[in-house]
């Protein structure tokens, strides 16, 4: 399978001009690519293919109007015109139902704040033996090289991003020589906003909420944005403080799946999640801590890392009663409010955690050889039922914790 992986790169001044230039380039080479499309289409005639596109490229080239593209690297403005395709394709596929439906492309603006260029193997780049990063026409770049790559990449890609870092983003293939060796455990996953992550084994973990603790410091940031006056440099610099405060709660969050799903891929051979309607829970009143949480990034995580390490990943139905069914007994009585947290099941009277016995039935659903030991469940002293012996007992009215007289967990 095919991976990213992204290090930071600090360019030097006139690095940042010679990157600024072809991004720039990049840009101007999209936008006359869609417009020639755009002009033929409107004037009824047959789509554009990428050949003419290249060729009017090289011809423009040689104009005075567009002779200044010829001062990057001529595989960046290829790269821009195959990113164009791309965004064709996506689009046509979307009207043909083989992908999520997205708009049709959209010309760029020098005004975004996210640039971007693609350098391939043609460019003729490398990493020298000092440690840094070549790029035709652009120099020698300082890179933090966290972690060794476990492949030759094909591309590198290096992005500028809203808060003004830039990163280099290369391509790699991940073989079987990463498949991790078979362990026993097996694991449900149960995600939630008062808990992150709850475990079938019984083990939960706190959600950190980072948007919540940030929330301060990035209000007295967006206030001082309001108050600088339109196209002046100074709101130029608040924008890129608001982005770099927004960008450490991002890197914070996607710091904390990327450990947490690496943990659980290691230490289980099977793990089964619930597939949660996300976009519809991001409408409702929960929205910011729906965000906050990054569910789908998560699950997406664990999905990827699971193909790669040789491990099972299930994802259960979203209408799946995993909060209504006994997991001891395997009776549905019903849903719950959500601030019931503990309830007694009226078949066998097992007091069960609700967020546990939901992982454990996320589990079970998802075929996982689990049970509820570790789990925090007991059974309480109830009657035996009056009614002919190997006939199910009447089914009880749900008891909260405090109704039924034991203490709340």
């Amino acid at each position: 399978m095919q991976l990213r992986y992204s290090f930071r790169v600090y360019p030097t001044a006139g690095q940042r001009s010679s990157l600024a230039r072809a991004f720039g380039c990049a840009r101007v080479v999209f936008n006359d690519a869609l417009r020639a499309r755009e002009t033929a289409r409107a004037a009824g005639l047959p789509f554009i293919p990428s050949s003419e596109l290249s060729k009017q490229l090289t011809a423009s080239k040689k104009t005075p109007e567009r002779a200044w593209l010829g001062e990057v690297s001529a595989v960046v403005l290829q790269q821009s015109l195959r990113d164009l395709d791309t965004a064709y394709k996506n689009f046509f596929d979307g009207l043909r139902g083989k992908r999520p439906k997205t708009g049709p492309p959209r010309f760029k603006s020098r005004k975004d704040t996210r640039q971007s260029v693609r350098f391939t193997a043609n460019a003729g780049w490398k990493s020298t033996t000092g440690g840094k990063l070549r790029l035709p026409k652009v120099g020698d770049l300082k890179v933090k090289w966290s972690r060794t790559l476990p492949s030759t990449p094909s591309t590198v890609t290096v992005v500028k991003d809203s808060a003004g870092r830039y990163f280099a983003s290369f391509v790699v293939e991940s073989g079987p020589q990463e498949v991790l060796p078979t362990t026993t455990p097996e694991v449900g996953i149960d995600l939630g906003l008062s808990h992150f992550a709850i475990l079938s084994d019984g083990t939960k973990i706190d959600s950190p909420r980072f948007l919540r603790r940030a929330e301060k410091k990035l209000k007295r940031e967006q206030q001082r944005l309001s108050r600088k006056a339109k196209g002046s440099n100074n709101r130029t610099r608040a924008r890129t403080k608001v982005a770099r405060a927004h960008a450490q709660v991002a890197d914070a969050r996607r710091e904390f799946h990327h450990q947490l799903s690496t943990k659980l891929i290691r230490e289980n051979q099977a793990i089964a999640v619930e597939d949660l309607a996300v976009k519809g829970l991001a409408r409702t009143r929960l929205a910011k801590s729906v965000h906050d949480a990054g569910w789908s990034a998560f699950v997406t995580m664990l999905e990827y890392k699971a193909a790669r390490y040789g491990r099972t990943f299930v994802k259960i139905g979203r209408f799946e009663p995993t909060s209504q069914v006994c997991s001891a007994c395997g009776v549905k009585d019903g849903p719950k409010p959500l601030n019931v947290r503990t309830w007694t099941c009226g078949a066998c009277g097992t007091v069960l955690d609700r967020d546990i016995n939901a992982a454990v039935n996320v589990a079970k659903a998802a075929g996982l050889a689990v049970s509820a030991c570790g789990a925090q469940v007991r059974r309480a002293p109830v009657p035996a039922p009056r009614v002919e012996t190997g006939t199910h007992p009447k089914p009880q009215p749900v008891l909260t914790g405090r109704q039924a007289g034991i203490s709340v967990l």
